[in-house]
């Protein structure tokens, strides 16, 4: 027990010190993590709205997939872009494997199937609701995109919060795909297992409170714009 009231006191102190290894992970971790949201949303934005206005044959079926995919195991993702970055791979020749470059890949792969879900799911209701009132205006179907997205902005936040929790607390995919290397591509998660392995408490207690302090600021966040929303809309 005082082991480990030891290891938390040293953990604090590497905290409020500043300590440059776990400043330089935690960095990293957010470099990696709001690259990887920021891409998945410029497809997933209007790929989720264009999936709730248009209508065609097969609809059914890739909203059901897109959904399937929000469950997506994470070390199938890292897996699937592994065997895309490696050397016999089609994209080896990039030499991406064991890079934040790959890390970000594989975290889009992720992200990406839940803000499209999620923002199909808020355009249709706001479709519903403006369908006619769009429609007497003479706005086509491609032009409703921004303004629905645009309307939708406080909601869509919050679902952007949400990808970045699952990217920033994902571990199996991005350990599989960055290899987790010292200084190169580190991150919190990774870092917590291997120094946990090594006995290293305070620095894997370190980053465990700032992960969870990150968590707990996504979630008050992601609050705070719910909130927002509901006493915009009453």
């Amino acid at each position: 027990m005082p082991d480990d009231a030891n290891a938390f006191q040293t953990a604090l102190a590497l905290i409020m010190g500043g300590d440059p290894d776990l400043l330089g992970i935690v960095m990293l971790s957010l470099q990696v993590s709001l690259t990887a949201v920021l891409i998945a949303a410029l497809i997933a934005l209007p790929l989720g709205a264009a999936l709730a206005l248009w209508q065609f044959p097969g609809r059914g079926v890739a909203i059901v997939m897109l959904n399937a995919m929000m469950g997506l195991p994470p070390v199938v993702a890292g897996l699937a872009v592994y065997l895309l970055l490696s050397r016999a791979g089609p994209l080896g020749e990039f030499g991406l494997l064991f890079t934040p470059g790959a890390m970000v890949i594989a975290q889009v792969i992720l992200v990406l199937p839940i803000i499209a879900a999620l923002t199909r799911q808020q355009v249709e209701e706001l479709h519903s609701e403006y369908r006619e009132q769009l429609s007497s205006m003479g706005v086509s179907r491609s032009r409703r995109i921004p303004t629905l997205l645009w309307d939708a902005r406080l909601g869509l936040t919050t679902v952007m919060l949400a990808g970045f929790g699952r990217a920033s607390a994902e571990v199996g995919a991005v350990m599989i795909v960055g290899g987790n290397i010292d200084g190169v591509s580190r991150v919190m998660t990774t870092a917590i297992v291997l120094e946990t392995s090594k006995g290293n408490l305070p620095l894997a207690l370190g980053l465990g409170i700032v992960l969870l302090v990150l968590v707990a600021l996504i979630n008050a966040a992601a609050h705070l714009v719910g909130e927002t929303a509901q006493r915009r809309l009453g």
